[in-house]
């Protein structure tokens, strides 16, 4: 069996014993680089997901630490499209993804892993971007830093 080092995971691990909803903790500091936050809008904010299926995996989430769209104001669900607009045109010019995949999972058993604060995933998509490693092996391979991108993307969305 090979390894591959994924450092990042220890992050994940170390965290989810914490209590409290990360987005929540974000949203309430100014540190948006460290948390990485793109933009922050009135009602809703831009966050590259630590533990992305793909590079460039966005999230668009109220600040307000609800459970559903039926929660949601009407400023809430229009910021919330609006950014997604903004965070797919971003991701167009600064990465140029062949396509998309946009959704939002409600509910544990839909596969959210965050299931108590609603959010929206963005993630870019190229051919052949799913290879035999996530079939096979049950591992994900991205090929570029959260940092790095937040770089890339900060002044673009």
């Amino acid at each position: 069996m090979k390894e591959i080092w994924a450092p990042w995971r220890i992050e994940y691990i170390r965290k989810s014993r914490d209590t409290g909803c990360f987005l929540c903790k974000s949203f309430a500091s100014k540190k948006d680089q460290q948390n990485l936050i793109l933009n922050r809008g009135k009602t809703c904010a831009v966050v590259i997901n630590r533990y992305p299926y793909t590079s460039g995996h966005l999230m668009v989430a109220p600040y307000r630490h609800i459970d559903s769209l039926q929660a949601m104001t009407r400023k809430e669900l229009n910021e919330m499209m609006a950014l997604t607009i903004k965070a797919i045109n971003a991701l167009k010019k600064g990465i140029h993804p062949q396509g998309f995949n946009v959704g939002i999972n409600m509910g544990e058993v839909a596969g959210a892993g965050l299931k108590d604060h609603i959010h929206m995933h963005i993630v870019p998509r190229w051919s052949g971007d799913t290879n035999f490693m996530p079939v096979f092996a049950d591992v994900r391979i991205i090929p570029q830093s959260l940092h790095d991108l937040w770089n890339h993307l900060h002044k673009l969305v």
